[in-house]
């Protein structure tokens, strides 16, 4: 950092005085932020958890055990192909009309989508059309998730006074953690059920039961305000009418700066939650039982971890957290696949609570803040949802199925699986050193984030 970059780091806030903001609100768009992203984790895990553990058995059974997790996960994988377009969709209206229209018309696609997974007839009933039916299903859900998290981080990020930023954003990824908690307990309690009975009825039940957290969801988010950076513009009539072209015009470096700081992040972060199902049961040979357990243990200390590294970007700063986790990730997957060899229960809860707090929740908690402050308000809704959907493409949407493949061509070796996580995460980590400092930058400019930025708390907090 150059002398003239450390001195504009100590400018006061004055210089960028706030509306007030009313309390309620904000507690209100955090709650908002959390219960949507609760139903999107949720909706993921319970059909991740069942593309491991039973998928294969009801929608392609005339094919091996391997090849049935491949097709499992291939179908899983679908979502992460279709959420990019529904960012792409979304992002556009997430502009123009707001950000609390878009939250709201997610969360009834996602609910929908998921009920209507446990209403589909299985291969046994009528064929190629039950796995065909699955996949649109799956495709529904992942559109509709596109823009799901961004949102939530943009209308938190916007709405949050300056050095509270990262600590409110950071309830977006709290429910995640609790919607992966609550998948994991509601699979716990499904496998208390007989094999025949979990089978015939017990799976759509899982799937029925999003309908409860959606309709919490939808009651909470009715009553949120917009987003006062977007009331600003739309005030004064600097709404972007085509924010699609305005970021391919202007903030495509950023979009692809996030793509990349996200690709890391994201493929660890569905291989522990998703991939590592599997492996536990069909590589170290675990108890089915044990493996949602595991995943609830983990979601709960990833909860806690994501409000931690909120709070503390908020201290420290985005770039200084992000770099920490990401650099911490290039190391973690060798000593996870060594202790899980082990099979000790005690090694795999460890491991994979680190896996969770890190990878999953950790350095997303940090994202929730730091991607919306990189963008300027013309298109920051847009340029998030790009950033962090189409890194979904190359990251956590295909990581169970490069995973599940490196696996079977290698003879169940974990070597190249651990290479492949790694590779990843080191390219995250490098391209966070290009990005500047955003920490508590004025968000109602139309630039994007640039060095010397970043503002630090003046005072108490």
């Amino acid at each position: 950092m150059t002398i003239t970059e450390a001195k504009t780091l100590k400018t006061s806030y004055q210089e960028f005085p706030e509306s007030p903001v009313d309390p309620q609100k904000v507690r209100l768009a955090a709650w908002a932020g959390l219960v949507g992203t609760t139903l999107e984790q949720y909706d993921f895990v319970i059909y991740g958890t069942a593309s491991a553990l039973i998928f294969s058995h009801l929608f392609f059974p005339n094919i091996s055990p391997a090849a049935g997790m491949i097709a499992s996960f291939s179908a899983y994988a679908i979502g992460f192909a279709a959420r990019p377009l529904g960012g792409l969709f979304f992002s556009h209206y997430g502009e123009k009309f707001g950000r609390k229209w878009v939250l709201v018309m997610t969360l009834l696609l996602m609910g929908g989508a998921t009920f209507a997974i446990g209403c589909l007839p299985t291969y046994s009933s009528v064929g190629v059309l039950a796995p065909l039916l699955l996949v649109l299903c799956r495709f529904l859900q992942g559109f509709g998730a596109g823009a799901e998290q961004s949102g939530g981080a943009t209308l938190l990020t916007e709405t949050a006074l300056r050095g509270r930023r990262g600590r409110l954003s950071s309830f977006v990824m709290i429910g995640a953690a609790l919607g992966t908690a609550i998948g994991a307990l509601v699979w716990v309690l499904a496998q208390q059920l007989s094999n025949e009975a979990l089978l015939s009825w017990g799976w759509r039940a899982i799937f029925w039961s999003s309908i409860f957290v959606t309709i919490g969801a939808m009651i909470i988010r009715s009553k949120i305000s917009e987003s006062p950076v977007f009331k600003e513009l739309k005030e004064a009539g600097h709404v972007e009418e085509a924010p699609l072209k305005a970021i391919a015009r202007d903030g495509r470096t950023k979009v692809l700066k996030v793509i990349f700081m996200n690709w890391g992040v994201t493929t660890q972060s569905y291989t522990y939650q998703v991939f590592m199902a599997s492996y536990l049961i069909t590589v170290i040979g675990v108890d089915p039982k044990f493996v949602p357990k595991v995943l609830f243990i983990g979601a709960i200390c990833a909860a806690f971890a994501a409000f931690a590294t909120g709070t503390l970007s908020d201290r420290y700063g985005r770039r200084r957290m992000y770099l920490l986790i990401t650099g911490a990730l290039i190391f973690l997957p060798a000593p996870t696949f060594l202790a899980l060899s082990t099979g000790s229960p005690v090694a795999i809860v460890v491991v994979m609570i680190l896996g969770f707090m890190l990878a999953a929740q950790g350095a997303t908690g940090v994202q929730m803040s730091y991607f919306p402050e990189m963008f300027g308000n013309r298109y920051r809704y847009a340029g998030v949802t790009l950033g962090r959907e189409f890194s979904s493409i190359i990251g956590g949407g295909v990581a169970p199925l490069i995973c599940a493949a490196l696996l079977a061509a290698f003879a169940n070796s974990w070597v190249p699986v651990a290479i492949y996580m790694t590779i990843t995460m080191i390219v995250s980590f490098l391209v966070t050193r290009t990005v500047p400092e955003t920490v508590n930058r004025d968000l109602n400019t139309p630039e994007d984030a640039k060095w010397g930025d970043a503002r630090p708390l003046v005072g108490p907090r």
